[in-house]
């Protein structure tokens, strides 16, 4: 995927030059709408139609943490921060109905780059078929551009919790492993034209969304979506099943090798077991799985004395992947 450099931050009019009502009506007018909502932005609160049993889910990223404009624009960054919180619904079995918005600006950014990110949050909603329900438009202090969106969702039947895994189950995933990671080393290193794909996924990750209430008509015992990982991300589930997911190496080897050429196998390495922003799913089956899944171990019962986590090949892993509170600079 060719991904076009955007505005920069401080391209255009300025925002301190417009008033909130100017900047909303150049924004709304960019975003879907949804066959759900009985009062449209633009009132104190919108109104939309919901399932008895609604999923909802929100995340924050902020300019120089999540995000460095040297390599994402502001259409990369809405469409990041929109997937993160739809495969969250995902994760759950549910489908997504909905985002609301919320931006907080230094008042020096300029509305081309705004306008940007209002096209990038819009793509990513029209993919999946959700509207953006409303939202919030904020100032900052100098340097300050924070987003965060809320999703939410309607689930058919119960949901699919990461307490769910028992021993015997299969592991399983649904999407790809460890791309989103070498996508932002290739970056930082200066050399993104090494695996372009990687560096795509990296800036515009992709989640399939779909697989999620799949994977729950299925009987998925146990689901996640991989944020922070494939360790992090298994280890929680593990942690919250009382279980031990025994990765396979070789389910996962082609992963590995697809990125040597450009990392080396170590970091290739690192990057399949440890790498953030991926967004494809993890899940457990107790018996057969929907297509498109594809196993890359098993669980089994924590022996005595020992802690629920993720084994590689029958041999204990340490953590690693994203951590909010310890990240690398750019990237998470």
């Amino acid at each position: 995927m060719q991904l076009r450099p955007g505005p920069p931050l401080t391209g255009g009019v300025p925002l301190w030059e417009l008033d909130e009502e100017e900047i909303l009506a150049r924004v709304l007018p960019l975003l879907p709408g949804s066959a759900g909502l009985v009062v449209p932005p633009g009132d104190d609160a919108a109104v939309v139609r919901t399932a008895d049993r609604t999923i909802a889910t929100t995340d924050t990223v902020v300019l120089g943490r999540d995000w460095l404009d040297e390599w994402s624009s502001g259409a990369d960054v809405g469409h990041k921060v929109v997937t993160q919180n739809l495969a969250d619904v995902a994760a759950m079995g549910g489908r997504p109905t909905g985002v609301l918005l919320t931006l907080v600006a230094d008042p020096a950014i300029g509305l081309d780059w705004v306008l940007d990110h209002a096209r990038g949050v819009a793509q990513a909603c029209r993919a999946a078929d959700v509207g953006v329900l409303g939202g919030d438009l904020s100032s900052a202090p100098a340097g300050v551009v924070m987003v965060s969106v809320t999703a939410l969702g309607r689930l058919a039947g119960e949901p699919v919790l990461r307490s769910g895994a028992h021993p015997g189950d299969v592991v399983a995933v649904r999407g790809s492993l460890g791309l989103a990671a070498a996508g932002l080393r290739l970056l930082q290193a200066g050399t993104p034209e090494l695996h372009p794909e990687a560096v795509a996924r990296q800036r515009r990750p992709h989640a399939p969304l779909a697989a999620g209430p799949e994977a729950a008509e299925a009987g998925a015992s146990a689901m996640l979506d991989i944020s922070d990982g494939l360790l992090r991300d298994g280890g929680r589930l593990a942690r919250a099943s009382g279980v031990v997911l025994d990765l396979d190496p070789t389910a996962i080897a082609a992963d590995v090798d697809a990125l040597v050429p450009a990392l080396g196998p170590s970091a290739a390495r690192a990057c399949v077991l440890g790498g953030g922003e991926e967004h494809s799913l993890l899940a457990t089956f107790p018996g057969r799985m929907p297509g498109g899944w594809r196993r890359i171990g098993v669980v089994r019962a924590a022996g005595a004395g020992q802690t629920p986590g993720v084994l590689l090949g029958g041999r204990p892993q340490q953590s690693s992947g994203w951590d909010h509170f310890r990240p690398a600079p750019g990237g998470g």
